[in-house]
C-alpha cells in the first residue's frame, strides 16, 4: 500500500531530508502498526513535517493519531554556519534569530489537510517522554544525531512501544563514511537488548518489532 495520492504528494513538496523510498518504508511500518495494534504512532523529531505526512497519513487510515516530539528549534547541524542550515526558517522577529520549524511544521500540515490527525507536542524529548504513559505502536527516532540525543530519545521512548508494535530508527549508518554513528549505535542496542528484532532495511532506515522486555 502507498499513501493518498494528496499526502505523497505533500510529502515530495514539503522540505525535509528523507528520500522518497525511505518514507514509503516509514509508512508502511506505520499503517501495518497502527491496523494491528490501534495505538497512536508517535516521532520524535519532525523538522517541517515531511515524515510526520506519512506518519499522519496512516494514522488516518486506521482511525488513530501521529504524536510529533520536536522542540522546532533545529537540531545541531542546522544552526547558522552548519551544513543543513536553511535561512527561511529563521525566526525574524526583532532580537530573535533563531531557527524556528512550527510555523513551517504546521503550514506542511494544513496543505497535506492532515491537521486534524496530528498531535504537535512542542517539546525537548526527555522532558515529553518523562511525562508519557500511553502505549504506542510505532515510535519512529529522528531526533538529534549527537549519542547524548539519540540515546535520550531511545531510553525514552522505546518502553512505550508496545508489545508486537515497531520501532523505526532514521539515519542508521554502518559505516561512518556515510554519515554519524548515534543512530548506529542506538539500533545496536535495541537489538542487543533482546527486546527487539530486525524487521527491515531500507537504505538508513531501520524497522525493529518489540519481541521482550527489558530496553
Amino acid at each position: 500500500m502507498t499513501p493518498s495520492p494528496t499526502a505523497l504528494a505533500a510529502f515530495r513538496a514539503a522540505k525535509g531530508f528523507m528520500p522518497e523510498e525511505e518514507g514509503l518504508a516509514l509508512y508502511g511500518a506505520a499503517r501495518e502498526a497502527a491496523h494491528r495494534l490501534g495505538l497512536p504512532l508517535l516521532e520524535v523529531g519532525s523538522y517541517c513535517g515531511r515524515s510526520t505526512i506519512l506518519l499522519a497519513d496512516a494514522a488516518r487510515e486506521a482511525g488513530t493519531v501521529a504524536v510529533t516530539v520536536d522542540h522546532h528549534r533545529g537540531s545541531e547541524e542546522q544552526q547558522p554556519g552548519w551544513e543543513y542550515h536553511d535561512p527561511e526558517l529563521v525566526d525574524q522577529a526583532p532580537g530573535v534569530q533563531r531557527i524556528d520549524t512550527l510555523p513551517t511544521f504546521r503550514r506542511t500540515l494544513h496543505t497535506a489537510g492532515l491537521e486534524a490527525h496530528v498531535v504537535a507536542v512542542v517539546g525537548r524529548s526527555p522532558q515529553v517522554a518523562a511525562l508519557w504513559n500511553t502505549p504506542l505502536s510505532l515510535v519512529f527516532i529522528d531526533g538529534g544525531h549527537t549519542d547524548e540525543h539519540a540515546t535520550g530519545d531511545y531510553e525514552g521512548w522505546a518502553p512505550h512501544v508496545a508489545p508486537g508494535g515497531l520501532l523505526v530508527i532514521h539515519d542508521v549508518f554502518p559505516d561512518p563514511a556515510d554519515g554519524g554513528q548515534a543512530p548506529y549505535r542506538v539500533h545496536r542496542r535495541a537489538l542487543a537488548s533482546g527486546a527487539f528484532a530486525e524487521v527491515s532495511a531500507t537504505r538508513s532506515l531501520r524497522v525493529l518489532r518489540r519481541t521482550g522486555d527489558g530496553v
